[in-house]
């Protein structure tokens, strides 16, 4: 049994139900970050077709922030010091999580605030706005699927 699933079978369930609906959380605001993009590029008048695109949107960012933000533990102690010699390493699924979750997140505040506001932005800098959410969505899809796949490698 691997040490993620001990400490999965190990915890009380109502611990596990406060997981789940953390994650759910998590999931509703990739959502939001994702329909608050999506209505900024409807209002400035981007061609999206029939709601497909705002919809797609919605889901690819609640599936961005289920899996990006909420990382599988690393294998080795993180606290633990450096070997003598050898530099702290980066974790780069970490920083690829944390920039992409930047950048959704950055691209729906910025895009609320227009809205909230009715500031009419140029289309090149709504189309800047919404490719910062897309590759940060993109990062954070990315990151997660990483981290599981080397996961479930490890532990195999």
């Amino acid at each position: 049994m691997s040490k993620r699933h001990a400490n999965w079978d190990t915890r009380s369930p109502a611990s596990k139900w406060a997981h789940v609906m953390e994650r759910i959380g998590l999931a509703m605001a990739g959502a939001s970050c994702g329909l608050f993009v999506a209505a900024n590029m409807i209002r400035t008048n981007v061609e999206m077709g029939s709601g497909a695109a705002a919809l797609a949107m919605l889901l690819f960012g609640a599936i961005g922030f289920y899996l990006g933000i909420d990382l599988p533990p690393p294998l080795h102690d993180p606290d633990a010091p450096p070997p003598p010699g050898h530099l702290a390493r980066t974790d780069s699924v970490e920083l690829f999580s944390a920039t992409g979750t930047f950048l959704s997140a950055l691209a729906a505040v910025i895009s609320v605030y227009v809205i909230v506001v009715d500031e009419r932005l140029h289309l090149a800098v709504v189309l800047l706005i919404g490719l910062a959410w897309l590759i940060g969505s993109i990062m954070q899809v990315a990151a997660g699927v990483i981290a599981r796949v080397r996961r479930s490698r490890s532990t195999a």
